[in-house]
């Protein structure tokens, strides 16, 4: 008898949390991501500090571009409920790079290709869309919180960084105590997103294409920093 295919899990119910839907809608681009071949060597202590330095490049172009917005958009009623100063990475991404790439560190800094549409993606809902920022805001924040410190103890161990000091002050956020606790408001907020049904989607599809965007930078990086045979 054919053994039967193991049954999808099931999509959450209109009526779930808002929350729930994005995360469960995402599933797919967020894993596919997690999973890219440069993040896995990454994490695997496969690749030197020099591609870590070039990542960390990169996250300053997409968080600059996402905190830009932050005096703009903070009375805005979608988006400025999301808007933490906790939350704010751009000043310690320069710490890291500075100890990374020393005081010049910006001589000659160019975003990769993939890079330079992200944060192009990013300014444009910053500019003219709040609901779009907020997808953009919850898919580095959240990631930030979680798996990001996953990165954090690999470069500690990897390249000898001091715990939570320089080189990976990104992943350590300082004005959150309770990061389990955090995580929480911050799913209430998107729960009581005040927009209707179809901008909700919007919001879903939009997700789906940040992650789209992180992935194309990491096959990028993973172009420039292949495994020797």
């Amino acid at each position: 008898m054919e053994a039967s295919s193991p049954t999808p899990p099931a999509s959450p119910a209109p009526s779930a949390p808002f929350s729930t839907v994005i995360r469960a809608a995402s599933h797919e681009q967020h894993t596919e991501a997690e999973n890219s071949s440069f993040m896995s060597d990454l994490l695997g202590g496969r690749l030197g500090v020099r591609a870590y330095r070039r990542y960390t490049e990169q996250l300053w172009f997409v968080y600059r571009a996402l905190e830009e917005a932050s005096a703009p958009l903070a009375a805005d009623p979608v988006a400025g409920p999301f808007i933490r100063p906790e939350l704010a990475r751009t000043a310690a991404l320069e710490l890291d790079l500075a100890h990374l790439g020393g005081p010049s560190w910006r001589t000659g800094l160019e975003p990769l290709a993939a890079t330079a549409a992200y944060a192009g993606r990013v300014t444009a809902c910053t500019r003219d869309w709040p609901a779009g920022f907020v997808a953009h805001h919850y898919t580095r924040y959240l990631g930030d919180l979680s798996g990001g410190q996953i990165i954090r103890g690999t470069a500690e161990k990897t390249w000898g960084f001091a715990r939570k000091g320089d080189g990976v002050r990104f992943y350590v956020f300082e004005g959150i105590a309770n990061p389990a606790a955090f995580k929480r408001e911050y799913r209430a907020l998107l729960d009581a997103l005040p927009v209707d049904e179809l901008e909700k989607q919007r919001v879903v599809d939009e997700c789906k294409r940040a992650f789209r965007l992180n992935s194309a930078v990491f096959r990028e990086l993973g172009e420039q920093f292949p495994l020797s045979a």
